[in-house]
């Protein structure tokens, strides 16, 4: 269910801002949204794991505030991570 160390690892190197961002939004973004991918996955099979349901909900609220935060900021940051990850259709 979790992602690996290596995954994280690429998701921050392609979706950094500088060297050493290992905590901006855009990463945030981008690890949230690689855990709620694989906890959707994960709920389709087991339909009854209301725990984890609880999970992904948090992690759906905080990927929301996140987003929105990014939003208010720049917007041309949120265009582009919009797109990045396939987010919006």
């Amino acid at each position: 269910m979790a992602i690996t160390q290596e995954r994280k690892h690429e998701l921050i190197a392609t979706h950094k801002t500088h060297a050493t961002d290992t905590g901006s939004p855009e990463v945030q973004v981008a690890i949230l949204t690689e855990n709620i991918v694989n906890l959707t996955q994960h709920l389709r099979e087991h339909k009854k794991d209301h725990h984890s349901r609880r999970g992904l909900l948090k992690m759906v609220g905080q990927r929301r505030k996140l987003l929105a935060y990014l939003k208010n900021n720049d917007v041309r940051r949120y265009s582009a991570l919009i797109e990045k990850l396939g987010l919006r259709r």
